[in-house]
């Protein structure tokens, strides 16, 4: 009799969430017991972007469907059609593929759009770092409602674990398994400096900065006036060179997008930009400059594994839980470069070299493949609110 195997499908949009989930698909293609399904969607398939489903098919994964989603516009109009025009596409596709199971991560709204199709098909939904807070974005009521449609959950710390159960989720499918992307900073064998600077065709200084800045999606068309207080500090500094990275497909991120451009014409000497470093880049990165700027989340859950300072600027990971390491700013010029000046002092230098990564420094891949392989899927998809003791 053959062997009937677990169809599980891995939903990626971002090239971010991608690098996190590498080391999954990875274990998951390779495990016996389990056929191994990808549907890309969102700006992997987006020239604007990059077109990052070519990485994931280099990397030697088959994609069993693409699910095209990304609207010409970043306004909230926009992205709400976006968001119903993937509703439709995954609807489509989880009809076609039949998964037993469908693994996301995140807080996206294309996350969102197929969470919902999956459990309006009666597919049980395995979530990856839910539990979480951003309370400047529109991603925080995301996020929670992806964790309430869901049966699995896969948290990144314990205190997100009992935020989880907070909401209603059973304590026996809530699972705190560490960060996603610790895993590739344990596995990845990172660029040496000269491989590094070769591969972004750049060299480095004697200080030298990464900056990931996104738009505050619950501020109304804030992006543009916070993101030129950061030029102007960082055109101040004559002796830091800066590798920037492009924002999401956010609303408001062309705006930002634009100013990038025009920074780094105007700078090339000591900067450069790009769509996606990918994984290997940007971890890469890590190893060599001295500070991590914006407001990205990876500069909370993986920057202070490498023992360098995070500049987080103002709120759109409030709520967060963060290393010694993070610096917590305003979204203003001289909270900003009061930022950049402490970052680069040596009591912030003794601090990161002493502190621990909150977010752990586990392998998560093999401990949810473990529980979804122990799970049995067709009792869950049947869920009760589970209702705390308060006395």
């Amino acid at each position: 009799m053959k062997h009937l195997k677990l169809k599980v499908c891995i939903v990626t949009g971002t090239r971010a969430e991608y690098g996190l989930l590498y080391w999954l698909l990875k274990s998951l293609k390779e495990d016996d017991d389990i056929e191994l399904q990808i549907i890309a969607t969102g700006m992997h398939l987006s020239p604007e972007f990059g077109l990052t489903y070519k990485i994931i098919e280099s990397d030697g994964f088959f994609i069993n469907k693409r699910i095209e989603t990304l609207v010409s516009s970043d306004t909230s109009i926009g992205i709400s059609k976006s968001m119903g025009l993937t509703q439709i596409g995954f609807a489509e596709a989880f009809e076609e593929l039949k998964p037993n199971l469908v693994v996301v991560l995140g807080d996206r709204f294309e996350i969102f759009s197929a969470v919902s199709a999956a459990m309006i098909a009666r597919i049980p939904i395995a979530h990856c770092h839910g539990g979480e807070a951003t309370e400047g974005l529109i991603d925080e009521p995301i996020r929670h409602s992806i964790t309430k449609m869901s049966h699995l959950h896969f948290t990144s710390t314990e205190e997100y674990r009992k935020r989880v159960i907070q909401l209603g989720e059973n304590p026996n499918t809530v699972f705190n398994v560490g960060a996603l992307g610790i895993e590739n900073i344990n596995k990845l064998k990172l660029l040496d400096k000269e491989q590094f600077e070769e591969s972004i065709n750049f060299k480095l200084g004697e200080k030298n900065a990464l900056v990931t800045f996104h738009p505050v999606t619950l501020e109304n068309n804030t992006a543009e006036a916070q993101f030129c207080d950061l030029l102007k500090v960082l055109e101040e500094q004559k002796d830091l060179n800066i590798i920037f990275t492009k924002p999401n497909a956010d609303t408001n991120g062309r705006v930002i997008i634009d100013h990038i451009d025009k920074y780094v014409l105007a700078h090339s000497k000591n900067s450069i930009s790009f769509i996606s470093l990918g994984q290997l880049r940007y971890l890469s990165a890590l190893k060599y400059v001295d500070v991590v700027i914006g407001n990205s989340s990876s500069g909370l859950l993986e920057v202070p594994s490498f023992k360098i300072p995070t500049i987080n600027i103002g709120d759109r990971q409030r709520g967060r839980i963060k290393a010694d390491s993070v610096i917590d700013c305003e979204s203003e010029y001289s909270s900003i470069k009061d930022a950049l000046e402490k970052a680069f002092n040596e009591d912030t230098k003794k601090i990161c070299l002493n502190m621990v990564n909150p977010y752990g420094e586990k392998n998560p891949s093999t401990d949810i493949i473990k529980h979804i392989k122990n799970v049995d899927l067709g009792n869950i998809i049947k869920k009760k609110f589970f209702d705390i003791n308060f006395k």
